[in-house]
């Protein structure tokens, strides 16, 4: 950290062993991302309560090159657990930060499309078609929704493969409500 830690109490005192802790946090956070260029903790007592006593707020307010990320959490009784909470909060938004800077955005597969090749409803099993000519088994249970009595040969399906016992199967198998054709497996 470039700048110095500021802790700074709001009608309260800080105690020795909470200072402590609140830079042991933050010299873990360092670890997480070695960009942080300043953090400054509030600690705050705001307001007594006759029914609950003392609530804490910890705000957190970290500079990184770029941005600042500002964390406050739901005051608390417990002053330990205030700070701890805020201080989870603010590794997750810290390892986030670090992740989008390397580029490392979770990209989300768009789950592949087949269609409905057979169907043995007495059995409880069908196959689908995949788009590179392969079948894929799956089991009435694997259908979504209960929707195995509401499928047809034909109809697109969204599905999950895994490897079985006997080769391919669906483990998710999701109707779209299409019918693809014969020679064209996909979106019509």
């Amino acid at each position: 950290m470039k700048l110095p830690l500021q802790i700074t109490a709001r009608h309260m005192s800080l105690s020795e062993a909470a200072e402590t802790t609140i830079r042991e946090k933050v010299a873990k956070l360092d670890t997480f991302c070695e960009r942080i260029m300043g953090c400054r903790v509030l600690v705050e007592a705001p307001h007594r309560s006759q029914n609950q006593g003392s609530m804490y707020n910890v705000r957190i307010d970290i500079t990184v090159p770029g941005s600042e990320m500002v964390v406050k959490r739901e005051p608390h009784e417990d002053l330990y657990v205030a700070i701890r909470d805020a201080f989870d909060a603010a590794r997750r938004q810290l390892q986030a930060y670090t992740r989008k800077q390397r580029g490392e955005v979770k990209i989300h597969e768009e789950t592949p499309i087949a269609r409905v090749a057979r169907l043995f409803p007495e059995e409880g099993y069908g196959f689908l078609e995949t788009p590179d000519g392969r079948e894929i088994y799956f089991h009435e249970n694997s259908v979504s929704n209960g929707g195995f009595r509401h499928i047809a040969p034909g109809a697109a399906v969204r599905y999950s493969e895994e490897v079985g016992e006997q080769g391919p199967q669906a483990s998710v198998v999701m109707p779209l409500g299409k019918v693809i054709e014969q020679e064209g497996v996909g979106p019509p």
